[in-house]
């Protein structure tokens, strides 16, 4: 509640604020039987492949600013500190297209799984964005068990695995292309970026109504 109320009295912000999250794309992907339809005057026996002997998987890091999609970076190993810890050499390079003046007053924002919390992480934003990052001990908290509050969790994720999945992955390299492929489709259309985003102040507003309470149903 207290993130909702926040968010509605600075509605300007939102487009300043930098909102990241990381997700695993494993080589089974997305499957939805309930859109797979065979026709035929005969059972056809069909099947599905949905798990496989030789398995692979990456974890990627996306940003969300206003109308840009920052990133992906794809992170080798597993999340942990000592990997999210790239932020102090990475970020300012996924940043380099964006204005110095709105670096200059940008917010960050992630959530509070384990790897953010670290001490060197939270040294690096307040060293980076004082007073001006959002998370766990953050100067401004994000609530926790929140996916209905990031765009990237309501809107990205789900598009860009939709992108990537539409056939079958067959390796690891071929993962990495497609989401770097289905990221640049994403990004010829900042107008839907900017409607995800900006739709987070009816999310809050939503979340406000409804006394913190689930708020799927009326949006």
């Amino acid at each position: 509640m207290d993130l909702c109320h926040w968010v509605t009295a600075h509605p300007e912000l939102l487009s300043l604020i930098l909102f990241t999250d990381e997700a695993s794309f494993t080589r089974d992907g997305i499957n939805n039987l309930r859109n797979v339809h065979k026709w035929s005057h005969r059972n056809p026996h069909a099947t599905c492949v949905t798990h496989f002997q030789r398995r692979f998987s990456v974890n990627v890091w996306c940003g969300v600013l206003g109308n840009r999609l920052i990133g992906p970076f794809v992170f080798d190993n597993n999340l942990t500190g000592n990997t999210y810890a790239f932020l102090r050499h990475e970020l300012p390079g996924l940043l380099e297209d964006i204005p110095l003046m709105m670096r200059s007053q940008m917010y960050f924002q992630h959530d509070g799984t384990p790897p953010h919390y670290i001490q060197r992480v939270r040294e690096f934003l307040n060293e980076s964005f004082p007073n001006r990052w959002l998370g766990r001990g953050g100067p401004v908290a994000w609530s926790p068990r929140s996916p209905d509050l990031t765009p990237l969790d309501y809107y990205l994720w789900g598009h860009m695995k939709t992108l990537v999945y539409e056939t079958k992955v067959d390796s690891k390299a071929a993962l990495r292309r497609r989401i770097f492929a289905a990221a640049d489709q994403i990004r010829n259309h900042p107008h839907n970026i900017s409607s995800a985003t900006e739709s987070l102040l009816i999310r809050a507003e939503n979340c406000i109504a409804t006394g913190g309470g689930h708020f799927e149903q009326v949006l």
